[in-house]
């Protein structure tokens, strides 16, 4: 009775003669190599590849170039988006009178809606939101809730150094900011997975100057609406904004011979040599040649 092991030395055997027996196709081998590869995920295999399927990264999901769209496609697209949360927002506020105190601008960070003005949305030196500054908030916190950007909250003072009710500018701007992020997550249902805070004290002044109206412009609050898009994108919105993007400057070539060189002035058609001979025969028959100069001249000008 055979033993385990003969039995799989000869089934060893077998499978060794098959293989011998058999013929392997190497280019089929490397197309099937290289199909497997591109299918779990492969970019570059070096090898002429049968599958004609598109590998879509996130990077390139998140560019649009998956659908083919180019970077300032996709700015242009994202200007307009913000275009229309712009007027959503605006329309909001100035049907409930408030519009005054509140100021939109878009960029490549996304749409900034600023609460200027700390007297008008807080109480001096306190980081309690004012009547105001709720009915500001409760009014655009339904258009922020709606739009799947994310929310930064950010809070700046003025110079003062040091404050009666803070140590320092530092926790009165992150205080106020801190304000505006609960009230617009408690009772603006903005999840909060999506909204921050930060403070930045008086480093980001939007004005210079001791001027009272300058010391006001920089107590404020910015409600930004960040961009979903890359850097590549973003970097693109000012100029989608001004226009330039849409119609750049052509450059100047500095190659003389890129310069198209400029078309001669017509030369008139020579004349042809029986004209010549009829000069010369002028001497011996002017009669019959001046007819004959007469008639092509004619002819010529009936053209």
């Amino acid at each position: 009775m055979a033993s385990y092991m003969d039995m799989v030395t000869v089934l060893m055997c077998m499978f060794i003669v098959l293989f011998a027996m058999s013929s392997v196709d190497q280019s089929k081998f490397v197309q099937l190599k290289n199909s497997l590869a591109t299918g779990f995920g492969a970019t570059d295999v070096g090898k002429v590849d049968t599958a004609k399927g598109v590998i879509v990264t996130k990077e390139k999901a998140k560019q649009g170039e998956a659908t083919g769209l180019t970077d300032l496609q996709l700015a242009t697209s994202e200007v307009g988006k913000l275009k229309a949360a712009r007027k959503s927002l605006q329309d909001a506020v100035d049907a409930k009178g408030i519009g005054s105190q509140v100021q939109f601008v878009i960029d490549s960070r996304g749409l900034t809606v600023g609460l200027i003005g700390s007297e008008a949305f807080f109480a001096p030196n306190l980081a309690d939101l004012s009547a105001q500054a709720v009915q500001v908030l409760d009014t655009i916190a339904p258009i922020l809730a709606a739009q799947p950007n994310e929310v930064k909250i950010e809070g700046h003072a003025d110079r003062h150094g040091v404050t009666v009710n803070f140590p320092t500018d530092w926790e009165l701007s992150s205080g106020r900011a801190t304000a505006v992020l609960r009230r617009l997550v408690e009772f603006g249902a903005i999840a909060q997975e999506r909204i921050s805070a930060v403070g930045y004290g008086s480093a980001r002044p939007v004005a210079t100057g001791t001027e009272l109206a300058a010391m006001a412009q920089n107590r404020r609050v910015d409600v930004v609406m960040l961009s979903s898009q890359p850097e590549a994108v973003r970097s693109l919105i000012p100029s989608v904004l001004d226009g330039t993007a849409l119609n750049p400057a052509p450059a100047a070539s500095a190659d003389p011979a890129a310069v198209p060189a400029a078309v001669p002035a017509a030369v008139p058609a020579a004349v042809p040599a029986a004209s010549a001979d009829s000069t010369t025969t002028t001497t011996k028959t002017a009669t019959s040649t001046t007819t004959t100069t007469t008639g092509k001249t004619t002819a010529k000008t009936g053209h």
